[in-house]
């Protein structure tokens, strides 16, 4: 028996599928994206309990096909168009409304004719919508408020993951993540926009020069090894006693403070001076407060392992040592 992953060669996706599989999960990773190089030097040793497809949520064939290809016993469906742009969300409307809810009711449908153990739909903080201040966390149980299509359908998509499963009769979860940093970030065809610590410890292990935020603005930026852990967690508890946790380090941060941790554990970061023409900004989309990770820890202990400092300095030395520059 077999736990499937979907989008599991993109950044959280491949997380997941190295977390499940150290724990002893046999995955099965689906994405529209073939593994690469990066994906399999990754997983290392572990390449051994992962099967790599490629197809798509979309096509309802794929998935036939990978239902009598192999025995499915739990299901992490984290295939999304992750949009945090107003240009992308434009021109790409409904391609986001396709693959973000049309794709989760093509693998709720599979599903139902599987009868999985559990179902767990990768949702985000986003459904939350509205800018809060740092000391101002949301929890689970406060309603959605999204204005972007991209936290519409995550909320769409965790009310139609629980009905079926309450239809069909197997169990689901939702689990809403803070903004994630840390390995395999990168371009595709479905996440566009990257963190602020991926461009600046980018910049910082090519040698350039990272321009001065002095900015307020912030998120409860959480390192994806942590979000990983956070969502196995989910998927190998004995019971689910809720059907929604948040997974998050509960930390507001601001891009002067990943600033100037960065200089601390690395004094030869180079810092332009201030009113030097920014290379980036910390977000395009509005800050919001910190998600309360409480619930997770209540039901499940579940507490994160890496702090800000903790987790830029491991996805740095995983930088140099893949070689990942970009």
């Amino acid at each position: 028996m077999a736990t499937l992953v979907t989008g599991g060669t993109g950044f959280v996706g491949s997380n997941i599928v190295k977390e499940l599989a150290t724990r002893g999960h046999d995955v099965v990773s689906l994405d529209v994206s073939a593994a690469d190089d990066l994906n399999r030097q990754y997983l290392g040793d572990l390449q051994s309990r992962v099967a790599f497809v490629t197809g798509s949520i979309l096509n309802p064939s794929d998935l036939e096909s990978l239902r009598q290809s192999y025995e499915i016993e739990k299901i992490v469906h984290a295939a999304v168009f992750t949009v945090n742009r107003v240009d992308l969300e434009t021109t790409r409307s409904r391609d986001i409304v396709d693959i973000n809810v049309t794709g989760t009711a093509n693998m709720l449908e599979m599903a139902r004719v599987i009868g999985p153990e559990r179902f767990i739909y990768i949702s985000s903080g986003s459904m939350y919508g509205m800018t809060r201040g740092p000391d101002q966390y949301f929890n689970e149980d406060d309603p959605s408020r999204a204005d972007t299509l991209y936290g519409i359908t995550k909320a769409a998509s965790e009310a139609i993951t629980q009905r079926y499963g309450e239809l069909h009769g197997f169990a689901t979860a939702s689990v809403r993540l803070s903004t994630p940093y840390g390995p395999m970030e990168r371009v595709t065809g479905h996440r566009d926009n990257m963190s602020i610590p991926h461009q600046w410890t980018g910049r910082l292990v090519r040698g350039e020069p990272i321009a001065p935020d002095d900015s307020d603005v912030g998120r409860d930026f959480t390192y994806v090894l942590d979000i990983a852990s956070g969502i196995a967690t989910v998927v190998d508890a004995p019971d689910l006693p809720h059907d929604r946790y948040n997974i998050t380090n509960g930390v507001w941060v601001t891009g002067q403070q990943i600033q100037d941790t960065l200089k601390e554990l690395y004094p030869d970061t180079i810092l332009l001076e201030e009113g030097a023409e920014p290379v980036s900004n910390v977000s395009t989309s509005p800050a919001r407060g910190p998600l309360s990770g409480y619930r997770l820890w209540r039901d499940f202990g579940w507490t994160p392992s890496y702090d800000l400092a903790a987790g830029l300095s491991h996805y740095v030395q995983w930088r140099r040592e893949s070689g990942f520059m970009d």
